[in-house]
């Protein structure tokens, strides 16, 4: 990614001397590889894997978004429905009422991502007790060394 955000790099900013790919991304070119980093960085964001969670149940506005989701500020909830939308995975309809109501609902695109996201969701919440027990024991260590 460029210093230009949201888009590739252009062709003239090619990354030199960079490692061949190994591991998962060794099958894909390095354009290609580039583009699902920055796939994964969209919806691999918390904010965006929890609209698109909310948005799961059914078309909302803005303020039941704020609600069902804890913690979020409502400049980050703006950013982050803006990333979802220009990338297709949220549509936006504004309805001509007054007062306007405006509600977000997720495209063909997002849904197809509610599987992966559930089941990331629900290893989290078995790997729970094990991720807390290595958390405890890195901070007793590091506190140890510090």
């Amino acid at each position: 990614m460029s210093s230009h955000e949201g888009r590739p790099a252009p062709a003239a900013e090619a990354r030199v001397n960079v490692l061949p790919l190994s591991g998962p991304c060794a099958r894909w070119d390095e354009r290609e590889v580039d583009f699902i980093r920055e796939t994964l960085d969209l919806v691999g964001d918390k904010w965006s894997m929890l609209v698109i969670g909310a948005l799961a149940v059914g078309d909302a506005r803005y303020s039941d978004l704020d609600t069902m989701i804890p913690a979020i500020s409502r400049r980050m909830l703006t950013l982050t429905l803006k990333r979802l939308q220009r990338s297709g995975l949220v549509d936006r309809t504004s309805h001509p009422e007054v007062p306007p109501r405006v509600e977000y609902s997720l495209t063909g695109l997002g849904a197809s991502l509610l599987s992966a996201i559930q089941h990331l969701a629900a290893w989290s919440a078995e790997q729970r007790a094990e991720i807390r027990r290595h958390q405890d024991a890195y901070d007793r260590s590091a506190t140890r060394t510090a």
